[in-house]
């Protein structure tokens, strides 16, 4: 019998979703078959620059040309955008953050339970192979008992870009705090305490520097993220009997080192990490949709996510 291939609707055309459809045409059992934006002039613009056939303003043409969507819009667009989908039967790979509200999260899911869909937020990190193998070095065991994880993005932004302008929506938390969550909750889960966050404002009403803390009890969580200063953007996991260091940019894992008390001993690893690491994700989702039960970043993850981004926003 042939092998289904799935015809991939990208809502949205800003810079993630061009990264995204060449990363995507890599993939066997997938096509991009049609953008949709709500400008007809960005979708058709969006189209013609990536060779996509099909472009349109109307969502329900859109609906009727694709399988499965990817949606790339503002952050407070996407759980409109999910929920729509889901609910005319499509599949859904989503820009982190999926939800600002565990409540909507959790509705997002049951839907795709009740309908036989698959539901996936996509943040590139949580599938790509350097990134499962650091996380299996920790299971095994090598650093002892995690005690702190500690996972910083940064960078220096324009002012005049959506993350820097929206003050609603905007800010470093919303924009990077999804990755810098990401190592805490696969290494120390979903059943923390409480969480504190600190939050320097700039110019624009944003945040620009934010540190949030995570009790676990035994083991705390530290993420930094910022917009207008600049920090060392690396992953550190320490333990009971050693440590793993994941040199900056670490959300791109490609390399990492497990050192112990002793500063002669250092184990080194290294790890592919291919074109922008979209393509991870793409084929995991293409994977799920023919029925695969592998699963990098599960429900309870992100709904823990869209809980973290809640108790941000206050």
């Amino acid at each position: 019998m042939d092998k289904k291939i799935y015809r991939l609707g990208v809502i949205g055309s800003g810079r993630i979703a061009r990264r995204f459809v060449p990363e995507a045409r890599l993939i066997d059992g997938i096509e991009v078959a049609a953008a949709y934006n709500p400008r007809i002039t960005s979708a058709k613009k969006f189209a013609e620059e990536l060779n996509i056939e099909y472009a349109t303003d109307d969502i329900s043409d859109f609906i009727e040309k694709v399988d499965a969507v990817y949606i790339a819009t503002p952050h407070e667009t996407h759980v409109g955008y999910c929920r729509q989908m889901l609910e005319s039967g499509k599949h859904v790979l989503c820009e982190k953050p999926m939800s600002f509200s565990e409540k909507e999260a959790r509705e997002l899911f049951a839907i795709a339970d009740e309908k036989g869909l698959i539901l996936m937020e996509a943040m590139k990190t949580a599938y790509c192979p350097g990134f499962k193998a650091l996380l299996d070095v920790v299971k095994s065991g090598k650093i002892g008992r995690v005690v702190d994880v500690e996972a910083c993005f940064s960078r220096i932004t324009p002012v005049d870009v959506r993350e820097m302008k929206d003050q609603t929506y905007g800010g470093s938390f919303t924009e990077f705090g999804s990755y810098t969550l990401l190592p805490i909750v696969k290494i120390l889960g979903t059943k923390d305490i409480s969480t504190n966050t600190w939050a320097l404002k700039g110019e624009t009403g944003v945040d620009v520097y934010t540190k949030t803390s995570i009790d676990y009890g035994t083991a705390i969580g530290l993420a930094k993220t910022g917009l207008a200063a600049k920090s060392e953007g690396q992953l550190v996991i320490a333990g009971t009997e050693g440590y793993i260091l994941v040199p900056s940019p670490w959300w791109l894992t490609k390399y990492f080192e497990v050192r112990y008390e002793d500063p002669n001993r250092v184990d080194k690893h290294i790890h592919p990490f291919d074109g922008q690491g979209l393509r991870y994700e793409v084929q995991e989702f293409v994977d799920r949709m023919n029925g695969s039960t592998k699963v990098s970043l599960s429900e309870e993850e992100s709904i823990w996510f869209a809980k973290q981004m809640e108790t941000y926003l206050g």
